[in-house]
């Protein structure tokens, strides 16, 4: 910004602290009639229409300061900000990327990209610009928080745990950080710890700790405590409401239970920009996958020879809340194995191979370059690609054989998988749909073209993603195992067996450190008939599904 303003800037100024906000508007107004250009008098304008929630107004006055001088570091912190705090995260990671290259030396952008790309799942990533935020510029307590959940993720809890403790001495009431760390303590099993934490976060910030405090008591089996906590909020948010619902299933109250659930989840939609499912675009993506991906034309396409020298992926697939997570847990207790989570780079070799094989035809049409043998090479960019992503999530550990990947939803990209690693253990877990619908509806499930925020478009989606893994099961010798989640559940060992077989690991105890954790229970099986009646229109389109996969 300019170093002095003008009278009228500093009389706006002077008004909009005094709440005249309308005087302060007709002051910058008449200020930018007169010179259009200038920053001073933008930046108020952008504080008025900020003020007013005037979202648009405020993003096009922040755009129209970068215009104006593209180094200008507040405006583009402030549309970070903005768009993220409106759920336009996409956005905002792109106005933080072009932050950073205009001024490396941002740290606020640093701290805010930082933080889009950890929420992501891009953790080591993320770690990186955190700690350059904290090496570049001040010290903040949020910084040192956003780090510290970072490193939570990464089951770095001694770490997280120091950077709890630095953030709290510099902010001793902040709410975000004192939850934050009360989660930390409820990893640790510090659960009276965590509650106290939790209760001088309330203390700062009633609204911030409600749903933590939920969260807390829900987990310490005191449900109608829990239940009271969120009774008594003023407003709840989707997170929130889904939480309550899920207290009033296990007291029993599935009809309140299911209004919460459609209730957050249209929330939550809202909250991320009014999210929609598509399901024309879906059903016409899918259609071309299915023209373009048969037996004939894979044969054509390259295949990328295996590297000895790393871990190589166990891709677990199946549709989302199906129990991936939890096969994910059997595995990495065998020493063989690392977990990779929930990882991205499957669905990004889409691009990747657009990149390398540019044409007028979209994906998976561009594909068909490949087939030359000039071009037979990409199969094994799509490999490396792959393998460096995995490298910077510090997959590739030295010692193993094996990391996961349980990304719901992989199975829409499984041929981009077998032309980058034809002999890929694929793990593909079955679960009762009508079950998997009301997990989907109960959680906050972000991934699958926005399937997840109606009942009607999770049915949607599940049925049109089953469709397509029968055509590459029939067009494609995949190589995968089945594996049924209600039968893992009543026989983990004997499943966990079976299962390391098919990966050729020797059995070892560790893998049913779930079990005895207590993570397995049969009380998700059948949890549909407790909704028969909201479920019942959706039951037609997914009955070709539950017949297949022996759930009629």
């Amino acid at each position: 910004m300019a170093e002095s303003a003008h009278p009228l800037v500093l009389r706006a100024r002077e008004a909009f602290a005094r709440s005249e906000i309308k005087s302060a508007e007709n002051a910058i107004e008449e200020r930018l009639r007169m010179a259009g250009r200038d920053i001073n008098a933008l930046e108020m304008r952008y504080q008025i229409q900020k003020h007013r929630g005037q979202l648009g107004e405020a993003a096009r006055t922040l755009d129209t300061v970068i215009g104006i001088n593209s180094r200008a570091d507040w405006a583009h912190n402030e549309l970070i900000g903005l768009l993220v705090t409106h759920g336009k995260t996409a956005d905002a990671e792109q106005v933080a990327r072009s932050a950073l290259r205009t001024n490396p030396n941002n740290a606020r952008a640093h701290e805010m990209f930082g933080l889009i790309i950890s929420n992501a799942g891009e953790l080591p990533a993320g770690e990186w610009h955190l700690r350059r935020a904290l090496q570049i510029g001040p010290r903040t307590a949020s910084c040192l928080t956003h780090l510290a959940n970072n490193l939570m993720k990464q089951e770095r809890l001694d770490e997280a745990g120091e950077l709890f403790s630095r953030a709290h001495e510099l902010a001793p009431a902040d709410a975000k950080t004192l939850t934050s760390w009360a989660a930390l303590c409820e990893t640790r099993g510090e659960l009276a710890r965590a509650e106290e934490l939790i209760g001088r976060a309330a203390a700062a910030s009633p609204e911030e700790a409600t749903l933590p405090r939920a969260n807390l008591l829900g987990k310490c089996a005191r449900t109608e405590e829990a239940l009271a906590t969120l009774n008594a909020a003023k407003t709840l948010t989707g997170e929130a409401q889904l939480a309550r619902g899920r207290i009033y299933e296990q007291l029993g109250r599935h009809d309140e239970a299911w209004q919460d659930f459609v209730a957050g989840k249209r929330k939550l939609a809202s909250a991320g920009g009014e999210l929609q499912y598509k399901s024309d675009a879906v059903e016409g993506l899918f259609g071309r996958f299915k023209q373009f991906f048969t037996r004939q034309n894979m044969e054509r396409m390259p295949r990328a020879a295996a590297r000895s020298d790393v871990p190589q992926p166990v891709f677990i697939i199946g549709l989302p809340c199906s129990g991936a997570t939890l096969v994910e847990q059997i595995l990495r207790g065998h020493s063989k194995m690392t977990a990779g989570g929930n990882l991205p780079f499957l669905g990004e070799l889409r691009k990747v191979a657009g990149d390398a094989l540019p044409s007028q035809q979209p994906f998976p049409e561009n594909l068909a370059q490949s087939w030359t043998a000039d071009r037979r090479y990409v199969v094994t960019m799509l490999r490396d690609y792959y393998l460096a992503r995995a490298e910077r999530h510090d997959l590739l550990t030295p010692g193993k054989a094996f990391f996961t990947d349980k990304m719901p939803f992989n199975s829409v990209y499984l041929p981009l998988l077998k032309m980058a690693f034809p002999q890929a253990k694929i793990v593909h877990i079955e679960r009762n749909p009508l079950d998997v619908c009301v997990a989907v509806m109960a959680n906050d499930v972000t991934q699958g073209f926005n399937c997840g925020y109606r009942i009607e478009d999770a049915s949607h989606h599940l049925a049109a993603v089953f469709d397509l893994y029968e055509h590459y099961r029939r067009e494609i010798d995949l190589g995968d195992y089945t594996l049924q989640y209600e039968a893992l559940v009543a026989d983990p060992k004997a499943q966990t067996q079976k299962l390391l077989d098919y990966l050729g690991l020797p059995f070892e105890e560790g893998c049913l450190r779930a079990q005895a954790s207590g993570s397995l229970g049969d009380g998700s099986i059948n949890r549909y008939r407790h909704y028969a009646q909201q479920l019942k229109p959706y039951i037609g389109r997914l009955r070709p599904m539950m017949a297949a996969c022996g759930y009629e």
